[in-house]
C-alpha cells in the first residue's frame, strides 16, 4: 500500500512540473475588448478576432492616420508658428501655446507620444489649410487603402460632438499596416521618450509614450493609445518575435493592457517565420538569338513567410519559367517567379532572374555575291 502511495505521490510531483500549455487555455471570449484583432503584417492575413468589422469610435488612434498624413506632406524639419485657433482644444497636449514655433516632425511626436490633440490640429491647419480640408484628406486616403468601414470627422480623434467618427478594429489594423511601410511613422510610435526642442523662444522638453507596453511586453514597437468616454479605452500596437510580425488592434477595452499581451502570447505560440523551400540556383533557361544559347537563372533574396506551425508541411511550390527568352537578356533581369502555396492559399513570391548578360547575337555579314544574288532572287 505504502509503494503505491508514494508511486502516487511521485506521479502527482512530476506532473506539478511539467509546463502548462497556456496556449490550450486562450479563448477570445476571455478578452475584454468589445472588438479585438490581430493580423500578420506581412501578409494582413486574419489571425484572431472578435467583432474586428464592428463600428466602433476609435478615440486618438485616429492619430495614427493623421501623423502619417503630416509625414507624407514633406518638409518635415521646416519651422513654423502654429495656428492660434487649431491649439484650443481640449484634452491631452504636447503643451502648445500661443506664437510657438515647431515643425511638422515635432507635431508627429507630439501626436504619436503624450497623444496632443493640440499637436492635431496644428499639423491639419498646417498641412490642409484647416481641419475641415484635413478630414476630408483622412476619408480620401481611407478610402485608397481601402477602409470600407472608417469615418474621420476630427483629426485628434474627439468624438463628443458626433456619432460619424468611426472605424472598426480591423480597419485600424489595416491602416497601421500601410503607416508602418513609412520609415518615419514606425520610428516615432516606437520611441518611449524623445527631447525635442520647441516654443518662443524654443527650448527643450521631453515628450513620454503614454504606450505602456512599450519596455513591459516583448518585441512591441509601436503604435497608439486612445481614450475618449465615448469609444473607451482603443489601442494599437505592433510586435515582432522571432521574425513574426502582428499587428494587434483593441477598441473599447476595460483591460487592453493585459488583452495586448494575451493575444500576442497564444498568436505567436502558433505561428513561426521560416524559409520557404526551393532550389534557388537550379534553373536554366534557352536563349534565342543571343551569343549563348542557354543562361543560368536565380531566386537573389531567399523568400520567406509566416505561416502556422500545424502547416509547415503543407508549403509546395510551383515554378513559372517560360520555354525560352529573346536575346539580349540583362543580367539580374527577372525572366520567371516562384509562387509558395499553403494548401490552397498564396503565401508568398520570389522572382528568378537572370545570373549574366547575354548579348543579342549580331546579323551575319553578307558577301557582295550573296547581296547581289538576292537582290535577284528578289527581284
Amino acid at each position: 500500500m505504502m509503494k503505491i502511495l508514494n508511486v502516487a505521490v511521485c506521479f502527482c510531483l512530476i506532473i506539478g512540473f511539467l509546463p502548462v500549455n497556456k496556449a490550450a487555455a486562450f479563448s477570445m471570449n476571455d478578452i475584454s475588448a468589445g472588438s479585438a484583432v490581430v493580423i500578420e503584417l506581412e501578409s494582413g492575413k486574419v489571425i484572431l478576432e472578435k467583432n474586428a468589422y464592428s463600428k466602433r469610435q476609435m478615440a486618438s488612434t485616429t492619430k495614427i492616420m493623421s501623423t502619417l498624413l503630416t509625414l507624407e506632406s514633406g518638409e518635415l524639419d521646416k519651422k513654423f508658428t502654429v495656428d492660434s485657433e487649431a491649439i484650443k482644444v481640449e484634452g491631452s497636449s504636447m503643451g502648445l501655446c500661443e506664437g510657438d514655433i515647431v515643425t511638422k516632425r515635432d507635431l508627429c511626436y507630439g501626436m504619436m507620444l503624450p497623444s496632443g490633440n493640440d499637436a492635431a490640429n496644428a499639423a491639419a491647419v498646417k498641412v490642409a489649410g484647416s481641419v475641415e480640408s484635413f478630414v476630408s484628406l483622412m476619408n480620401k486616403r481611407a478610402g485608397e487603402i481601402g477602409l470600407e468601414n472608417t469615418h474621420f470627422v476630427t483629426p485628434s480623434g474627439l468624438d463628443d460632438d458626433t456619432d460619424e467618427h468611426y472605424s472598426t478594429a480591423y480597419d485600424m489594423a489595416m491602416l497601421t499596416r500601410h503607416a508602418l511601410q513609412n520609415e518615419d511613422f514606425a520610428k516615432i510610435c516606437s520611441e518611449q521618450a524623445v527631447c525635442l526642442e520647441y516654443g518662443n523662444p524654443p527650448y527643450k522638453r521631453w515628450l513620454y509614450n503614454s504606450n505602456k507596453l512599450l519596455g513591459n511586453c516583448e518585441g512591441v514597437k509601436g503604435v497608439k493609445t486612445g481614450f475618449t468616454d465615448k469609444a473607451g479605452r482603443c489601442l494599437v500596437s505592433f510586435c515582432e518575435r522571432d521574425g513574426v510580425k502582428l499587428i494587434c488592434v483593441t477598441l473599447s477595452a476595460p483591460n487592453d493592457w493585459q488583452d495586448h499581451k494575451r493575444m500576442y502570447n497564444y498568436a505567436f505560440s502558433q505561428l513561426c517565420n521560416i524559409e520557404l523551400p526551393c532550389d534557388y540556383y537550379g534553373f536554366c533557361l534557352d536563349v534565342v538569338g543571343g551569343e549563348k544559347s542557354g543562361i543560368m537563372c536565380s531566386v537573389n533574396d531567399k523568400p520567406r513567410a509566416t505561416v502556422y506551425l500545424t502547416q509547415v508541411d503543407k508549403i509546395t511550390c510551383d515554378v513559372m519559367l517560360p520555354k525560352f527568352v529573346y536575346a539580349p537578356v540583362s543580367q539580374g533581369e527577372k525572366v520567371g517567379q516562384i509562387c509558395f502555396y499553403c494548401g490552397d492559399e498564396l503565401i508568398s513570391t520570389a522572382d528568378i532572374t537572370a545570373r549574366e548578360f547575354v548579348k543579342a547575337q549580331e546579323p551575319e555579314k553578307k558577301s557582295i555575291f550573296d547581296k547581289i544574288k538576292d537582290k535577284f532572287v528578289f527581284e
